[in-house]
């Protein structure tokens, strides 16, 4: 090897070792810690002077935290035009870099729903650091005010509060675990629609007359009886036709919806108590796996027939209870079955006349009708599911209580 050859080796090691420790350089300046701020919730409001006005909440260590105490929530609020102008202006002001892959909610106002909000989704969903599993919610209130009211009685860190409340949907059935995921695929689907989490405000200031209720299963956020602490609520589902907020659903229709999407493990109900008609009895219910939905057509309209079978125990007990009588047992049963028969019958209707949304994605069960994905789409199902009718059918094994069987 010349000597000419060896000094051009040398320079071409020296250039490729410059090269690295450049690349590697600037990766740590704009990947250090230091450089960023970690967003755990976005909130998105309608504007006056601009488009939109999103709220950050950023977390800054408190003086506790460094022995493993709570952070302290900082929101920061910015006016422009889209999403991604928002972050760079919020990136100039904080001097740092706005980190979004720990964010876990992103919550828009009932007001902006209303309009559409395809345009904000689309921008998330682009966004590489918005994981698909972040949580969306639709609020009643203006999601600045949701995110400020965010402070959760029996969590000291507010995003533990936030990846938490949604699994409250397997034994209540009162929320879902509705994701922006979720949504964006429903959202350019031909056959399902979107949805979200309702949330709302539990105000001080509300007029308890003015929500109070005897039945417990038509509450919903901004409209349950609690007292206590100004805190968010997440009770029913805001439900939408293409990217437009078109109503919403209480308790129980959410339970309803989240039964035919087979994603509730046990539930509440309080059905009419067949030996006293002043009163009510609790059950606890848990879905069979032998829940059957199946889609026809007739006369060109969709014909929808829901098979649903429960098991379920008495979780309220009184005075001189005779639940070991199979005669009472089958009158309880008959009973649940009529209740849940009428409301999975109103809910139905309610979504698909009223809302002309399919949320259930009972479409995808319509696909196997037609030979070609082509001829589905010619269908039309979104337009159609409006026509659809339905027939119910709901049966219930009760089996007595708990630990005690009779009074």
């Amino acid at each position: 090897m010349t000597k000419i050859s060896i000094i051009l080796k040398r320079i071409f090691i020296l250039i490729i070792i410059i090269i690295l420790i450049s690349s590697f350089s600037a990766s740590y300046n704009s990947l250090n810690l230091d450089n960023l701020a970690f967003a755990v919730a976005i909130g998105i409001d309608k504007s006056t002077s601009n488009k939109l006005k999103v709220t950050f909440e950023f977390l800054a260590p408190s003086a506790s935290s460094e022995s493993g105490g709570e952070t302290k929530p900082i929101l920061n609020t910015v006016e422009c035009s889209s999403i991604t102008n928002g972050i760079n202006i919020m990136n100039a002001y904080l001097g740092k870099k706005v980190n979004l892959s720990h964010c876990k909610l992103i919550i828009f106002s009932e007001e902006l729903a209303k309009e559409g909000i395809s345009d904000e989704v689309y921008s998330l969903i682009n966004e590489v650091q918005i994981r698909p599993s972040a949580n969306i919610v639709v609020s009643k209130c203006n999601s600045k005010y949701y995110i400020e009211n965010s402070v959760p009685s029996l969590e000291s860190l507010i995003p533990r509060y936030y990846d938490i409340f949604p699994n409250t949907s397997e034994y209540t059935g009162y929320t879902c675990n509705a994701t922006i995921g979720d949504f964006f695929n429903a959202l350019v689907c031909n056959s399902c629609s979107p949805y979200a989490i309702l949330g709302g405000i539990n105000s001080l200031d509300t007029d308890s007359s003015q929500t109070q209720t005897s039945d417990d299963s038509i509450i919903k956020s901004n409209e349950s009886p609690i007292t206590g602490n100004r805190a968010t609520q997440n009770i029913g589902l805001a439900v939408f036709k293409d990217d437009k907020l078109a109503g919403e659903l209480n308790a129980i229709e959410t339970i309803c919806f989240l039964n035919m999407r087979k994603e509730v493990d046990t539930f509440l109900v309080s059905i009419p108590n067949p030996q006293d008609s002043k009163s009510k009895i609790d059950l606890y219910l848990t879905p069979n796996s032998t829940h059957k939905i199946d889609v026809s057509f007739v006369n060109g309209s969709p014909y929808i027939k829901i098979n649903f079978e429960f098991s379920g125990k008495i979780y309220s007990m009184s005075k001189n209870s005779q639940y070991l009588d199979n005669d009472i047992l089958d009158a309880i049963s008959d009973s649940c079955n009529n209740y849940l028969k009428d409301q999975f019958s109103n809910y139905l209707y309610k979504t698909s006349t009223v809302f002309e949304s399919d949320i259930n994605g009972l479409g995808t069960y319509a696909l196997s009708k037609f030979t070609t994905s082509s001829e589905f789409n010619d269908y039309n199902w979104l337009n159609n599911y409006k026509n659809s009718s339905f027939d119910v059918n709901i049966k219930t094994v009760i089996d007595s209580g708990f630990l005690l069987t009779q009074t």
